[in-house]
């Protein structure tokens, strides 16, 4: 790729107090169709961001006033402009300086004087690295919202009925989400690329400059350019991993909801468990405050079932939910690891049996006995419905020809044990 197709909407703001510096960049930069602003000093250039709004900066270390270094250290405190890339051009040979300059968030040095071609090149990394960053930053954020308006569209569900709501809800997100992350996908192998033109460019030059004057060859030295080519494909690589792993959570949520299914079919029920747990994931991750939930899976042998997947699915979310919720407020007993243990198994040739216990402090006998009626919570207002294991009392029982029950001891720990005929008529 030629560095003469670099997008016109980029600007790139020069500081520096020479005025020869200044017009030598601002010709070869507006030779390559960027937008050039320029500041003679660290409080000119601390306006002038505001009203240009660059893409990167140049910035000149040693400057009268406020030096580059304490122009970086401001710019990098505004949270309206620390997310600039800052390049510090400076004729220092001294580490200690380039280490400060990148303490203080600086992407980059270019020595002085400045060779037209690294700056060009090191200018169009890293407007490449950003937006490419903003890029996979909005669509999380996006894939965030997202999840989280699932979430919060569940606790409004009232009926059977409207969990057909529900799967047609999570596969429009899942249709939704994975929009976005193919773009992202598919933009990775052209940064990929441009990324090995700009290797492949620096490479061509050594070629034909073998020796360069003792400022490059100390240069390359510094930032180990060996390493940086390697390390930078690399992590274009974890990038694609990334995006990957989110549409693999796409195609779980597309499982999770069935929605193409309106009939019954014989599934793999191990298949739904996984789908949710993938789901899940988020709420067994460590957080500062609370230790990572452990999943234990005693997984039989099982034929597959006649059922509706999407709502037994329903209900597999309901009950994890639920054992994750008590182990996150009441803690475990006796300082063990929070741990879920679901286990599957033929009660005979005509049932199975799938066992979800949690090592919680249990729940009293009195709550026990009435945790299937409808609307009834323990949880503070705002926080639950009362619905959802009503609602999958229902599922098992007049969906599935099924049975739920609830177990559980103070102190031990609680199991819903879920048994499920392998063939009903169901309704």
């Amino acid at each position: 790729m030629s560095v003469n197709s670099i997008a016109p909407e980029n600007t790139i703001l020069v500081v520096d107090d020479t005025p020869t510096n200044l017009q030598v960049l601002f010709d070869v930069l507006s030779e390559q169709n960027y937008r050039v602003a320029i500041a003679k000093n660290g409080e000119t250039a601390l306006q002038r961001v505001q009203s240009s709004q660059p893409n990167l900066i140049l910035l000149d270390v040693m400057m009268p006033g406020i030096d580059g270094f304490e122009t970086c250290k401001r710019l990098k405190a505004n949270p309206a402009t620390r997310d600039i890339p800052v390049i510090f051009m400076t004729a220092l040979s001294d580490s200690v300086d380039k280490i400060k300059g990148l303490s203080l968030g600086a992407v980059d040095y270019i020595i002085k004087p400045i060779q037209h071609e690294e700056v060009l090149a090191r200018i169009q990394v890293h407007l490449q690295l950003r937006n490419a960053t903003r890029i996979m930053e909005e669509r999380t954020k996006e894939l965030s919202q997202a999840l989280e308006s699932l979430n919060q569209a569940q606790i409004h569900l009232v009926q059977g009925e409207k969990m057909s709501a529900l799967g047609q809800l999570v596969a429009g997100l899942a249709h939704e989400i994975n929009n976005p992350v193919n773009f992202i996908h598919g933009n990775l192998s052209h940064v990929k690329e441009y990324t090995e033109d700009l290797l492949d460019f620096v490479q061509l030059y050594e070629k034909h400059y073998p020796n360069p004057i003792a400022e490059i060859e100390t240069r390359r030295k510094e930032i180990d350019l060996e390493f940086l080519k390697a390390d930078f494909v690399k992590m274009l690589d974890s990038m694609k991993i990334g995006t990957d792993r989110i549409r693999e959570l796409v195609i779980s949520l597309r499982n999770f909801s069935r929605l193409d299914e309106c009939y019954s079919k014989p599934v793999d029920i191990h298949v739904g468990i996984d789908s949710t747990l993938l789901i899940l994931q988020h709420r067994l991750k460590a957080r500062p405050d609370f230790p990572a939930i452990q999943v234990i899976k005693k997984y039989g042998r099982l034929p597959e079932i006649e059922c509706h997947p999407s709502q037994l699915n329903q209900v597999f979310m309901n009950i994890l939910t639920n054992a994750i919720d008590a182990l996150e407020t009441s803690g475990v007993s006796n300082n063990q690891q929070p741990t879920i243990t679901i286990q599957t198994s033929m009660n005979d040739e005509r049932a199975i049996a799938i066992s979800i216990a949690d090592n919680g402090v249990g729940i009293p006998p009195t709550i026990c006995s009435q945790i299937f009626k409808p609307f009834f919570t323990t949880k503070p207002l705002g926080k639950g419905t009362g619905l959802g294991l009503s609602i999958s009392h229902q599922i098992i029982t007049e969906k599935h020809g099924g049975q739920i029950d609830c177990y559980s001891i103070m102190g031990q720990g609680t199991k819903f044990l879920v048994q499920i005929p392998v063939r009903y008529l169901i309704a």
